[in-house]
């Protein structure tokens, strides 16, 4: 029996090996690719890595890392060596983005006793971080990498944004679970989200040839101060939520929102969104959301 089991474990193998398209620079490559985005987060803040480290050695051990990672993706010894340049470059510019994501935590959630808890203990700012770094290889347009590294922190987090997403400073998710942020979504300044709010597609084209068409706007617009509670589903590519609106839970949107006002969930029996001047918010906010 024994004998006969690993002939069909080797014949299965070699038919498999022979469906493959090799490239020996994937073995090992999420491994590779979640481990230099932790070290590249320990370097940001290395107070708080989980191991002992200084930031110059994790800097190091990211840099070794991040080379491998993109010879696997680029092919090519130049290409690499380019794209670790601008990403070690821009760390400065994460760093100052991140630190005015950690104040707007520690002024959004009175929950938030000190900037220590929220490095350690909150989902969100670990999904930032990760979308914070990958986006700057998404603007360069290096392959899968970018991905590999938001997944490491969807997996983690359940916190899932993609990293073309463009998301200005102070953003601030609460709580965090199921929370979905399309790649072509805008995200001005000093916005807040809840667990499970989606920014997602409405629709997708599709070509003649069956496929759906991608590089298209199909994410939507959120202005600046804009607060988004918990359930809430905005999508489409042409939708615009205006600067300082609030979105109630559950709320469904596949249409732009003035700025300054307040949707809530009792628009969808309505004939249309229930809306209010933001001026009235004091009392919609007590007496409603």
């Amino acid at each position: 029996m024994e004998e006969n089991r690993s002939g069909l474990i080797r014949n299965a193998a070699a038919a498999l090996d022979r469906t493959d398209t090799n490239n020996s620079g994937f073995r090992g490559f999420k491994r590779r690719a979640e481990r230099m985005t932790q070290r590249l987060i320990d370097a940001l803040y290395p107070k708080y890595a989980s191991v002992p480290i200084s930031r110059g050695r994790a800097l190091n051990e990211a840099a070794e890392l991040a080379e491998k990672c993109f010879l696997a993706v680029l092919h090519d010894a130049e290409q690499a060596k380019r794209a670790l340049n601008v990403l070690f470059s821009a760390l400065p510019e994460i760093k100052r983005q991140l630190d005015t994501d950690l104040a707007a935590a520690y002024r959004g959630d009175p929950a938030a006793k000190e900037v220590d808890e929220i490095i350690l203990c909150y989902p969100g700012f670990f999904a930032i971080e990760a979308y914070r770094l990958a986006h700057v290889l998404y603007r360069e347009k290096i392959p899968l990498l970018p991905r590999m590294m938001t997944e490491y922190a969807h997996r983690r987090t359940g916190i899932d944004i993609h990293p073309g997403a463009t998301i200005g400073d102070a953003f601030f998710i609460d709580h965090g679970t199921g929370v979905v942020i399309g790649e072509t979504t805008t995200i001005g300044r000093d916005v807040k989200l809840y667990q499970h709010v989606t920014l997602g597609a409405k629709s997708f084209d599709v070509g003649p040839d069956g496929t759906l068409v991608k590089d298209v706007k199909r994410h939507p617009d959120i202005g600046d101060r804009v607060i988004i509670y918990a359930g809430a589903t905005i999508l489409g590519g042409d939708t615009r939520i205006g600067n300082d609106c609030i979105i109630g839970g559950s709320v469904w949107l596949t249409h732009s929102v003035e700025a300054g006002k307040i949707v809530l969930a009792r628009a969808a029996v309505t004939d249309g969104p229930l809306t209010r001047d933001a001026m009235q918010s004091s009392v919609l906010d007590s007496a409603m959301l």
